[in-house]
């Protein structure tokens, strides 16, 4: 199928007939002042737009990646391009993923594709077949590694490898036996399996792994297992709510944790959460893939500035800082493109990227994004961790960030 070559970044465009119940929405964005309250000219008018899972087992995690893409919009004007968007649900449903992916290539004739969701898997194959040029966030399958046209703000996270950064950070904090719970999504599983190897390279014991939980599933019978196991530190690679669960029932359960570890719900994600959160995540660490904003460093300054322009005045979430970053990435590959780039030409450019900052999130290191070998959590494998105490977050001595190293012939099986 021939595709108009125009630039229209898309993702996820509404449609009843498709979506049914999705509870689909739009919302958009022209490149209004930025940070400083002033605006220059525009070099190019482009149209974006985020599959993202705004409802569903995954909506927890993903549905504020809006706030960012908003946020990023005013990064775009202060640098020349006036950018609108357009935002689409996956519903946490691999077939709604890909009649998206379907509906915006034969009949939205889309330029690119802003992605943020457990769900993309469903969708790249069909996106890839199209030569879609796709940039976001690489949280859901290996995609992202064996996709050209894929590139993930993080690098192409090689999951089914290990890295010591986890096994450091909890050989840190004292931990000598481990359970970890990963969600049935093919990256998240990997990643399960991957720390848990991480711990035993670090002389911890595995005392239970579940790397195939299905999402939503009952905690229940994995709780008691842990305890019978003996854990003193669990570490989750699944969603906020599923993790909250597993804590609390834990401690309901009278398991003294040293640690508990989990991949989302720092931030704004956590005061989201609903009622008890809060409570349950006393003392729970929390992991970021960029400087936390209670680091106040120029960086994290200029992104909360950029959320308060949007009119977001809530904690950054995890979603927030990706489509704040994912935009970022799109500025800088259409800045390489040129004038009047093509899909192909914007590929090219990102293909030329080997020294990603994040705008500066990702502090003093940078990442590769065409290293589709070495990357396990993303800049020089480094981790922010922040611990949960009273009513805010504190960055964790000696973690903000933790950098580990790739373990030579340390591997997991892929997920099926």
């Amino acid at each position: 199928m021939k595709r108009k070559s125009k630039i229209t970044v898309a993702a996820g465009l509404c449609a009843a007939t498709v979506f049914l119940a999705a509870g689909c929405g739009s919302s958009s964005g022209s490149g209004a002042a930025g940070a400083s309250g002033t605006t220059q000219p525009g070099k190019t008018k482009i149209t974006v737009g985020v599959i993202t899972d705004i409802t569903g087992p995954a909506a927890a995690s993903n549905k504020s990646v809006v706030d960012g893409v908003k946020a990023g919009t005013y990064y775009a004007s202060r640098n020349g391009y006036t950018i609108k968007y357009i935002v689409g649900d996956t519903a946490t449903s691999p077939a709604t993923a890909l009649a998206v992916a379907q509906r915006m290539v034969t009949q939205d004739h889309v330029f690119a594709v802003l992605a943020n969701s457990s769900l993309m898997f469903a969708a790249a194959p069909y996106l890839t077949q199209h030569n879609v040029p796709v940039i976001g966030a690489a949280e859901d399958g290996p995609e992202w590694i064996a996709a050209k046209n894929m590139f993930s703000i993080w690098g192409p996270l090689q999951t089914t490898k290990v890295s010591s950064t986890y096994g450091k950070f909890l050989k840190m904090m004292g931990v000598t036996n481990l359970g970890v719970l990963a969600v049935d999504v093919p990256s998240a599983s990997e990643s399960g399996q991957a720390n848990a190897v991480s711990a035993q390279e670090a002389g911890i014991k595995v005392g239970y792994l579940n790397a195939k939980f299905p999402l939503g599933g009952d905690v229940g019978p994995a709780v008691l297992a842990m305890k019978a196991a003996g854990i003193d530190g669990f570490v989750s690679a699944s969603s906020q709510d599923t993790s909250f669960a597993v804590i609390k029932g834990l401690r309901d359960q009278g398991v003294n944790l040293k640690v508990a570890f989990l991949p989302t719900g720092y931030g704004g994600d956590l005061f989201s959460a609903g009622p008890g959160a809060a409570q349950n995540a006393q003392g729970v660490y929390f992991l970021s893939s960029y400087e936390l904003v209670e680091m106040h460093t120029p960086a994290t300054k200029q992104f909360v500035a950029d959320l308060a322009q949007a009119g977001i005045t809530s904690e950054p979430t995890y979603a927030s800082y990706n489509g704040y970053v994912t935009v970022g990435l799109l500025v800088r590959a259409l800045e390489a493109a040129g004038a009047n780039p093509t899909e192909a030409g914007l590929i090219k450019a990102l293909e030329g990227i080997h020294d990603f900052d994040a705008l500066g999130l990702y502090g003093t290191h940078t990442v590769d994004i065409n290293d589709r070998e070495n990357i396990v959590f993303g800049a020089d494998n480094c981790l922010w961790v922040a611990q949960f105490e009273g009513n805010g977050f504190k960055p964790v001595p000696n973690a903000a960030p933790i950098c580990g190293e790739l373990i030579p012939g340390k591997t997991v099986s892929p997920a099926s």
